[in-house]
């Protein structure tokens, strides 16, 4: 059978039709899919975060101090010992006692309630009499003194815990040859409240959001471009932190991501529309200029991925509006400061944990 060319034009036509077809699909297909990073450079700068510590928000939308007091595990240990933070309770010993002895004698945990407990012990050869120090093996102590922490993001120590602190020590106090001195409860659990409020209308997090203005992101196409920034996995899943400058310190940064995307099956087929970079104020020495760094590093990070820095309510955030956040965290700073809770110091991330 011969074909006219009428009909030979109607085929090619629609061989065409189907060939656009085709190709607008797959266009439409690579546009609308999340970007990866090239499997070179994802070896290279660094994979999906896998696993890490929390976290409180300088205000959900990210522009004035708001508190927020969500309940977090206390901090917990021996030692650090603050009359700011902590009440304090000296033990009168019959005779110095060993490290050994007073490790040996201590509760099973460490903390009443939501609220951690420290003991702390002054060596007999100690020189001085502010040398209180966590007791240890092998050294011997002439005195000792317990502190129960009066405030977190728990709330203050009320009544019930304070009673329970007063039980658990007398009996470890007994145990050891030696009398508890206690200060009056009403008066401790009013200056628990007391400093409960100050922690609260001080405790910020400052959290910009990150959003993607076309194609949606991979986890794999975050971690790539956060980890040429300095970023790098966290111990959770969809979190990379920004290490600090100095050993043992809170991260200067927080990013993270949606749980799920870092779980996936095949995390490169995973779709982020949006990931949050968080600076915990009060855990992040003024000096380290955390904002200057959150402000840097998140412009920087929305530029390379071709994102937008937005609040939480996808309101995009100008000069104006950082350089008003930035004011209002100067003014934390110094509040911080005036009660002897520097931003950043031991007392003040026991204080907002």
């Amino acid at each position: 059978m011969t074909l006219s060319p009428l009909q030979i034009g109607l085929i090619a036509v629609g061989v065409v039709v189907l060939l656009g077809v085709w190709a607008y699909h797959r266009w439409q297909t690579r546009r609308l899919a999340p970007r990866r990073a090239p499997a070179a450079a994802a070896d290279a700068d660094g994979a999906p975060p896998s696993a890490e510590r929390l976290e409180p928000t300088l205000g959900a939308d990210a522009t004035t101090v708001s508190p927020d007091r969500a309940a977090a595990p206390p901090a917990t240990g021996l030692g650090g010992l603050s009359p700011r933070l902590d009440v304090i309770v000296p033990l009168q010993l019959e005779k110095p006692v060993s490290g050994d002895a007073v490790l040996q004698s201590l509760p099973g945990t460490r903390r009443i309630g939501s609220k951690p407990f420290f003991i702390e012990g002054l060596p007999e050869d100690a020189a001085a009499d502010d040398a209180w120090e966590p007791p240890r093996p092998g050294q011997r102590y002439r005195a000792l003194r317990a502190g129960l922490q009066l405030t977190n993001r728990a709330g203050p120590l009320n009544e019930i815990e304070y009673s329970e602190f007063v039980q658990k020590l007398e009996a470890w106090a007994e145990h050891l040859l030696g009398v508890a001195d206690f200060p009056d409860m009403m008066a401790v659990v009013h200056q628990a409240r007391e400093l409960d409020q100050f922690a609260a209308a001080h405790d910020a997090q400052l959290t910009f959001t990150l959003r993607a203005q076309r194609a949606a992101w991979s986890p794999g196409y975050v971690a790539q471009h956060a980890g040429r920034l300095g970023f790098v996995p966290g111990a959770l899943p969809g979190r990379m932190v920004l290490p600090a400058t100095q050993p043992g310190g809170a991260p200067l940064l927080v990013l993270r991501f949606e749980t799920q995307a870092a779980l996936a099956d095949d995390p490169e087929l995973a779709v982020l529309r949006e990931v949050r970079l968080t600076l915990e104020a009060t855990h992040v020495p003024r000096e380290e200029r955390p904002y200057q760094r959150l402000r840097e590093l998140s412009t920087a990070l929305a530029a390379a991925m071709d994102g937008w820095v937005t609040d939480e309510a996808g309101q995009l955030l100008d000069a104006e509006a950082l350089d008003r956040i930035g004011g209002e965290l100067e003014l934390l700073y110094e509040a911080l400061e005036e009660r002897a809770f520097p931003a950043g110091s031991p007392d003040a991330r026991r204080l907002f944990s």
